[in-house]
């Protein structure tokens, strides 16, 4: 997995290395941290992007993120395409959930799925707050689901 910076700086090292030593960093100037982790996905033709996002949320002090781009060659059917966005995400969080607890930090997993039942992602809705509290993370959906649904979005090339 190549992750990258906002400012399209490569990440180097492994993504849980990279986030510790961000953590490690971000507590020792006294700063309370929050993580927010999104997917969101574009249809480009006969291929499907992901963008998948670990949002750094400063308290009173803005934030920051890391992206991963990932293409897919196959459809989708849209219920379908919701809940791959979810399972990235929760492979990220998982991955780093031993973190977030060793420093205390609050963590949640954002859908790209719309509460409205007038919207079709919303088929997913109930498969994904399952799944996603099933695993023991924090759960929010559109419009609260910023991670995924702004910040993962803009980063769908």
């Amino acid at each position: 997995m190549h992750w990258r910076k906002f400012n399209g700086d490569k990440i180097p090292l492994p993504i849980k290395d990279v986030v510790e030593q961000t953590i490690q960093a971000e507590v020792a100037k006294g700063i309370k941290l929050k993580v927010c982790i999104g997917t969101d996905s574009q249809v480009k033709g006969a291929d499907v992007e992901f963008a998948t996002v670990i949002v750094f949320l400063r308290e009173h002090s803005g934030g920051f993120m890391y992206i991963y781009n990932e293409t897919l060659s196959r459809a989708f059917h849209i219920k379908e395409r919701m809940l791959l966005e979810v399972a990235k995400s929760i492979e990220v969080a998982y991955e780093l959930c031993d973190l977030f607890i060793k420093y205390n930090i609050e963590m949640e997993v954002h859908a790209d799925i719309n509460t409205n039942p007038q919207f079709k992602s919303n088929d997913a809705l109930k498969e994904a707050m399952g799944y996603i509290l099933g695993m023991g993370f924090a759960f929010k959906a559109k419009p609260e689901a910023f991670a995924s649904s702004s910040c993962a979005d803009k980063m769908v090339n």
